[in-house]
């Protein structure tokens, strides 16, 4: 199991494992046996490894739901609630800014130089980018836009909602 350890440590921490944020943990826990493993070492811990239909997104799911893990449960919903109403906005000015019809997608590309263009060029965009940054979530108090898309995206990948795959780029 000593092998496992930072990867049992990251789902006991509520986070989720893809082909996009890691694709080493993935691919061992696309591993029967390494699944197998895993799920009997967080058993005795009331949790277990899930997984979404197609198994494109692995996590710990409690086993059983007994008090503690409805409290635990309930403060991450309050978490994703308070900060759902900004991901979507945050999505729409994306999408708008590139002329996407589609939303974004796991590994899809954002670059941050071509968003920055395109809100400075339109005052639509500004004022829904100010309004972003004044939300608890993003909480943004600077002015330049060039700082609060920075702060933005420094907020979504503390939050595991972006990576940035060479961390020498914007």
């Amino acid at each position: 199991m000593l092998e496992h350890g930072p990867l049992i440590k990251r789902l006991l921490t509520g986070e989720f494992i893809c082909r996009i944020n890691d694709p080493d943990a993935y691919r061992h826990l696309q591993d029967e046996s390494t699944l197998q493993a895993i799920d009997n070492y967080l058993r005795p811990l009331n949790y277990r490894i899930v997984s979404n239909e197609t198994q494109a997104v692995y996590y710990a799911g409690f086993c059983e739901m007994n008090r503690d893990a409805r409290s635990q449960l309930m403060n991450q919903f309050k978490d994703i609630i308070s900060s759902l109403l900004p991901l979507l906005e945050w999505l729409q000015l994306i999408q708008e800014t590139q002329g996407r019809e589609s939303t974004l997608t796991a590994g899809d590309y954002i670059r941050l130089s071509e968003i920055i263009t395109r809100v400075e060029d339109n005052q639509s965009l500004q004022q829904r980018l100010n309004q972003l940054c004044s939300d608890r979530f993003f909480n943004c108090k600077s002015d330049s836009i060039d700082l609060q898309l920075k702060q933005i995206f420094r907020r979504l990948k503390e939050h595991g909602y972006v990576r940035q795959p060479n961390a020498g780029q914007q």
